[in-house]
């Protein structure tokens, strides 16, 4: 069995893109010094994030899936797998995706589903989750408030993804902020969220996260890798960094779900009746 060297970022970004691909060109180049094979960005590397959550921010400038900024994301990436987020333009909607390459070209995309507050005065909402093959195995990928629902990566590992990666632009509270960013409850539950989804689907969880801020928004950063058993092998805490962990992927899953197999002990005609819920 081989092991896989994989990081998660936390860093600043913001509308100026050039400055994010100098910025992620660097990430990429100290990565693959330190012999990383999957790097995990934040959400909306690529042209920052929204100056607020009030529905009445300027949006980053958007970027189409097979254009040349992601072509540019994808030769940085050389033989590296990078996820990186950006405002996707398509059919003339925009969407807050995520993107995975390779020097080969995009492996995977995927639209945020679930959008927060007002959210959705920027973006459309995406409408599926699905994993993917890569060099690294077989990845899965869900932006920011994504992670806050069970369904999203439970859908993710039984589509088969071994290791999902979650890229956020999590910010801290804004109705009780705390002085000490690290006691925030914001950041206790992006943390909590982290854990319980790489926990209870057995799988490798990297989180990455904008970190400093943005607008009205203060980022808790905490950028990680959680391991099958829900625990936190690596984390920058609530600063700008990179979380780097080594984990035999496959043999970390098989040790995870040898005796309590989660996805295989499912009683699924027991749920039912969720599926058809509506609230």
């Amino acid at each position: 069995m081989s092991k896989l060297r994989m990081a998660a970022v936390a860093a600043p970004f913001d509308r100026d893109l050039e400055a994010a691909f100098v910025r992620i060109s660097r990430l990429i180049d100290g990565a693959r010094a330190d012999g990383v094979g999957l790097l995990a960005l934040p959400e909306a590397c690529l042209g920052g994030y929204l100056a607020n959550l009030d529905g009445d921010a300027d949006g980053p400038p958007a970027l189409a899936l097979d254009g040349p900024e992601i072509r540019r994301l994808a030769a940085l990436a050389g033989d590296m797998v990078v996820t990186a987020g950006y405002c996707e333009e398509a059919d003339g909607f925009r969407y807050n995706s995520a993107v995975c390459v390779h020097g080969d070209g995009v492996l995977g995309n995927h639209r945020k589903v679930h959008q927060p507050l007002s959210e959705d005065a920027t973006y459309r909402a995406g409408d599926a989750f699905a994993a993917f093959d890569t060099p690294v195995g077989r990845l899965g990928m869900m932006i920011c408030y994504d992670k806050a629902f069970p369904e999203s990566a439970r859908t993710l590992a039984l589509d088969g993804a071994e290791i999902v990666v979650c890229l956020s632009a999590w910010p801290g509270s804004r109705t009780s902020p705390a002085a000490d960013l690290a006691q925030d409850r914001w950041k206790r539950r992006f943390d909590l969220f982290d854990r319980a989804r790489a926990l209870e689907n057995q799988i490798v969880w990297l989180s990455a996260n904008q970190s400093g801020t943005f607008g009205d928004l203060r980022f808790v950063a905490s950028a990680k890798v959680v391991d099958p058993g829900g625990e936190i092998v690596a984390d920058t805490g609530v600063a700008e960094g990179v979380a780097v962990a080594e984990l035999d992927v496959r043999q970390a899953l098989d040790t995870a779900r040898r005796s309590m197999g989660h996805l295989r002990d499912r009683r699924p005609e027991a749920y039912e009746d969720l599926l058809a819920a509506r609230y």
